[in-house]
């Protein structure tokens, strides 16, 4: 198959750390991803194996940390 490019908006969370997983074998596989994120995540953080793109969200870091 012919690599391709996508574009990943990703749920913060278990949905995440399983799809991380899916984005880097297709990385490997030739393709290019970008991932758009907030800027506040928990578990969604920047990797040499895709463009991340950050977007302002509802909460701020301290209001996360309060509610966690």
């Amino acid at each position: 198959a012919a690599a391709g490019r996508l574009l990943v908006v990703p749920v913060d969370g278990s949905h995440w750390l399983s799809m991380r997983e899916v984005l880097d074998i297709l990385r490997q596989r030739g393709h290019e991803v970008v991932v758009v994120a907030p800027e506040v995540s928990m578990h969604i953080k920047p990797s040499n194996n895709f463009v991340m793109k950050r977007h302002s969200g509802p909460i701020t870091q301290e209001e996360m940390e309060e509610e966690f």
